[in-house]
């Protein structure tokens, strides 16, 4: 009864179809995130789709597109700049993220209430309408069919890239493939938990599934697990106890981990 008791309402039901894409999706592309060391750079993009939203919420469009498409300028930014040997990742990171979420920033100064734009900061997974859901469906088979189909090279690219540009792998256009994915994963992360919390999606169930393989299969379907997991919890909580879905989400998905960790230090590993 407690099970199903919160899916008789329209906007549970939308908000756990939502939990579970963004939950699946931030996972999987959060393995790649961890093998590749690049919490800074999903971290950068949800900074970076801001100014996105609040243009959006200005001229009363879609958020999630707004955010999508600064999310994508953003992550473009940073591979163009990233291709100078002059200008390092972190730094080209630094630079493009800065701009992009002072001009958000900026733009916030012609909204009437900033608390209108707390739900862009925190998330407001109870609020997600049926065109947020086609389009983070879309979304969610997008970039898994990509990473599906360019599986090889993403894989070596992200253990070894040193190896994969010796036998004639262009790193620069799997860098920026990552980049492009990692963009509208965090877009799909935003929705959920905000732009705040985002990183925390993307990074803690992966790293929780690192703790507990070494195999990259196995750490996607672990991810996944505690990815969904996490979400549907955080769900739950909100909905029973009255707090914070996206801290909820994020402190399971920190609770997971914590447990993990617990496992891996008490073997001795």
């Amino acid at each position: 009864m407690y099970l199903i008791e919160p899916f008789q309402y329209a906007f549970m039901q939308k908000a756990a179809v939502a939990s579970i894409l963004s939950g699946l999706l931030c996972a999987v592309v959060g393995v790649y995130v961890v093998l590749r060391r690049m919490a800074l750079v999903g971290d950068a993009l949800t900074h970076g789709a801001f100014p996105g939203m609040v243009i959006a919420y200005l001229i009363r469009g879609n958020l999630f597109l707004g955010a999508t498409v600064a999310a994508l300028i953003t992550a473009l930014g940073i591979g163009a700049f990233a291709r100078k040997r002059s200008v390092y990742e972190d730094t080209a990171v630094g630079v493009t993220v800065s701009a992009m979420f002072a001009f958000g920033v900026l733009l916030m100064s012609y909204t009437q209430s900033y608390r209108d734009l707390s739900s862009m900061l925190f998330g407001n997974i109870l609020g997600v309408t049926t065109v947020d859901l086609i389009l983070l469906g879309v979304v969610t088979i997008g970039v898994i069919g990509t990473l599906f189909l360019y599986e090889k090279e993403l894989i070596l690219f992200s253990l070894d890239p040193t190896y994969a540009e010796s036998i004639g792998i262009s790193v620069h256009f799997l860098r920026s493939l990552i980049l492009t994915l990692l963009a509208l994963t965090t877009v799909a992360g935003i929705v959920v938990v905000g732009t705040v919390l985002t990183t925390a999606l993307l990074v803690t169930p992966a790293a929780c599934a690192r703790l507990l393989t070494k195999s990259f299969k196995p750490m996607m379907r672990i991810a996944s697990i505690v990815g969904v997991g996490s979400c549907l919890g955080g769900l739950y909580l909100s909905y029973y106890v009255g707090v914070s879905s996206g801290a909820a989400i994020v402190l399971i998905a920190t609770t997971f981990f914590g447990l993990a960790f617990i496992w891996k230090t008490v073997r001795g590993e």
